[in-house]
């Protein structure tokens, strides 16, 4: 399904504006996207192309990191910021290592929500609701939310490439205390995270097209991506490049001579 397929526009839809979540599918090849978002998306590839490998990269922590947490006994996760569904979705990667997993999928943008519910539609016992990270204790209090989640029990809470349209002024720290202290002990938490630390004048000419999309770039240090996961304690192997992150003998592996040109830290923290 594309963009092209619903013949009424979802509220707050544009165009004409880039849009990060459009961006992050056509740089995996996907096609709901928008000649704005094409043309952002290359002036980006024009100074740093390795952000298409980057984003593929991005994605596949996400399904190691999500069959880590099911080979851990978690049977319900959050996903917020989840972007347009493509292939590998939380639901389907958790389901392939145990049944009856509860997901929650969370995303602002209201064109994200309309193919994640048509992609549910099907009855899969997954759902997806809007809300904005900035305001966490809203989500946390969702009525659909609380119907899926036992907050209870332990849970995987899933920031992933989505921190980093998060501003200073938007209190990161805030955000992670809210959703941390709403984790009952034995959660996770699976975050990944735009970094400055490399390639510093590609990384500059990329945040200034993010400034003209829907959501500006914010990237951190390693010790500012560090101290997100104040509260809780990293599992080995830390927090590390994307392709350094538990990769399996069957993964396919960008950037094994050159971990630092994923651009993106990761890591996985547990609540105790």
């Amino acid at each position: 399904m594309n963009l092209g397929d619903h013949q009424q526009e979802p509220r707050g839809f544009d165009p004409s504006k880039p849009n990060v979540a459009r961006l992050y599918d056509y740089y995996l090849g996907g096609k709901d996207h928008f000649p704005a978002d094409r043309e952002a998306a290359e002036r980006i590839l024009k100074v740093a192309p390795e952000v298409r490998a980057a984003a593929r990269a991005n994605r596949a922590f996400l399904g190691r990191a999500v069959r880590f947490l099911a080979g851990e006994g978690i049977r319900q996760f959050l996903d917020i910021g989840t972007g347009l569904p493509s292939q590998g979705a939380v639901h389907e990667v958790a389901g392939a290592v145990s049944p009856g997993n509860r997901v929650v999928y969370v995303d602002r943008d209201p064109v994200v929500m309309v193919h994640a519910r048509a992609m549910l539609a099907s009855g899969s016992g997954t759902i997806a609701v809007e809300g904005d990270l900035r305001k966490p204790r809203q989500i946390l209090d969702d009525p659909q939310v609380l119907e899926t989640i036992d907050f209870r029990q332990p849970v995987g809470v899933l920031l992933v490439a989505v921190m980093h349209f998060i501003a200073e002024a938007d209190d990161p720290a805030g955000i992670l205390r809210t959703l941390r202290e709403a984790m009952a002990p034995g959660s996770y938490l699976v975050l990944s995270h735009g970094t400055s630390d490399a390639r510093r004048d590609a990384v500059r000419k990329g945040t200034e097209v993010y400034r003209n999309a829907t959501s500006p770039l914010v990237l951190r240090d390693r010790a500012g991506i560090a101290a997100l996961f104040d509260g809780f304690d990293l599992v080995d192997p830390g927090l590390v490049w994307l392709p350094e992150w538990r990769p399996g003998q069957t993964d396919t592996i960008d950037f094994t001579d050159d971990p630092a040109s994923s651009l993106i830290l990761c890591g996985v923290g547990r609540r105790d």
